[in-house]
């Protein structure tokens, strides 16, 4: 009893003497952002990124479609399984400060040399030649948790765990970006298809007329030239768009996890409406809602965790082993109980002392690591902060854009209407027609150009501020 007990007042001691190390403190990193965003009259703290996208996104086929993708892309798919796998180790994880237990079953049977010391021995101590040892136990090891070693290795499995799961949800907030994106685009691409089948038909007649003309005498073969010239050019730009159409097609089944097919639609981009008032919220609730930043602000706790293990690995540790079972040196009597029983428990306190400088480095190494995810996340936030201005002020530019275009459209239609009659009546000539025709169908190419960026400055703002994975 009295070595027992010297020996637990010597562990108390060691204790004592390391618990005075004093353990790493850590500063949690705030983020230097603005009041307010730019581009924005109010500071109002609701966010269109709050609705989920089924409500973002009314259109009952780009629901159908986004549906398909959040269940099919393959993007998405790989990242729910690696979630999987970060939920199995953080599982693991759970159980580190636990022993670790095994079992074992040896037999062993020496021979030594009859003419070594022990051969000799042998034969005449116990008139044997050879010697026979068999064991069955039951063998624990477990490490105290003093300097908070295995609790950061939990930490650090926690937090790859939860990097995936917003790893995931920020792949779902571009896979649904995306789709959007690709749809509205392909309603653009119908929209300039249906312009220039238009367009077609008015060539047509001014090359009609152009050659009834001609015919009369009262126009040149180069009128009639340029009038065809005009309708080939039309009907090369129809030619590009079907096959972008088909291209686009292609690109939006692929991003629901279909095989390249054609995209049902029935109605046109003038149909499509998205929310017109968008409130952008505050920069701080965007910070905590975005996937990515939330995923780099996990990758800085990570790292903190693993200088927390480094420094742990300096500092002395507690270990106990124990080991029980049955021994014998003849198998006949191997289980004979409680005879064969034996039992040892040992514990030990190590404390590195040379290492050739690695435990150092390690330490080192980490917290040079966690500067640079520090860096690393302030410049997500602040890439972050600039996709919102971008979107906004993109958006609001993009409306005055759209009823510019508009305006012009209308004036250039006009401007047909006017050459036409003035090119009946021979107070005008064909390429003033021609001009007017051109100028008509690449202004309403532009203004549906123009109208699918501002969907898509909607979309963008949408994502930027963290709104899609709802």
């Amino acid at each position: 009893m009295k070595r027992v007990k010297n020996i637990i007042i010597a562990f108390g001691v060691a204790l004592g003497a390391v618990s005075c190390v004093p353990k790493l403190a850590y500063q949690e990193t705030k983020p230097e952002l603005p009041e307010t965003f730019k581009y924005t009259a109010t500071a109002d703290t609701a966010s269109v990124a709050n609705l989920e996208w089924k409500q973002f996104f009314n259109d009952p086929i780009l629901q159908d479609l986004i549906e398909k993708g959040i269940k099919n892309n393959y993007d998405l798919q790989i990242a729910l399984k690696q979630v999987a796998s970060s939920q199995e180790k953080l599982k693991q994880a759970k159980y580190l400060q636990y022993p670790d237990v095994g079992f074992g079953v040896s037999a062993q049977i020496s021979k030594p040399s009859k003419n070594s010391m022990n051969g000799q021995s042998l034969n005449l101590f116990l008139g044997q030649s050879h010697v026979e040892d068999y064991n069955a136990a039951f063998n624990l090891s477990w490490e105290a948790d003093i300097w908070g070693k295995i609790k950061n290795q939990q930490e650090v499995s926690k937090m790859q765990y939860l990097q995936t799961y917003e790893a995931t949800k920020a792949i779902q907030t571009q896979v649904v970006a995306a789709i959007a994106q690709g749809y509205y685009n392909l309603l653009m691409l119908d929209k300039q298809l249906q312009i220039a089948k238009s367009n077609l038909d008015l060539s047509t007649n001014t090359l009609s007329l152009t050659e009834k003309l001609w015919q009369s005498g009262d126009t040149t073969s180069l009128g009639v030239q340029q009038a065809t010239a005009q309708k080939q050019s039309t009907e090369l730009l129809i030619t590009q768009l079907e096959q972008n159409i088909a291209i686009q097609e292609n690109a939006l089944s692929i991003l629901v996890g279909e095989n390249p097919n054609k995209v049902n639609r029935t109605i046109e981009m003038s149909d499509t409406s998205l929310p017109q008032v968008i409130s952008a919220g505050l920069p701080a609730a965007m910070v905590s809602r975005r996937p990515d930043v939330r995923q780099q602000e996990l990758v800085l706790l990570e790292s903190n965790s693993i200088v927390g293990i480094a420094q742990a690995n300096m500092y002395p540790s507690l270990k106990i082993t124990a080991a029980g079972g049955v021994n014998s040196f003849k198998i006949d009597n191997w289980f004979s109980i409680p005879a064969s029983l034996f039992g040892s428990v040992l514990g030990g306190l190590t404390q590195p002392i040379f290492q050739k400088r690695q435990l150092k480095t390690d330490l080192n190494v980490a917290k040079i690591q966690r500067e640079k995810n520090v860096l690393a996340f302030r410049q997500s936030v602040l890439n972050a902060v600039g996709e919102v201005s971008d979107a906004l002020v993109s958006n609001e530019s993009l409306k005055v854009q759209e009823q510019k275009a508009s305006e012009q459209v209308t004036t250039l239609k006009n401007g047909i209407k006017s050459a036409e009659m003035l090119y009946k009546g021979g107070m005008a000539n064909y390429l003033e027609v021609i001009t007017a025709q051109g100028n008509s169908l690449q202004a309403e190419l532009n203004l549906a150009s123009v109208k699918r960026q501002r969907l898509s400055s909607i979309v963008d703002l949408y994502r930027a501020l963290g709104g899609g994975w709802k």
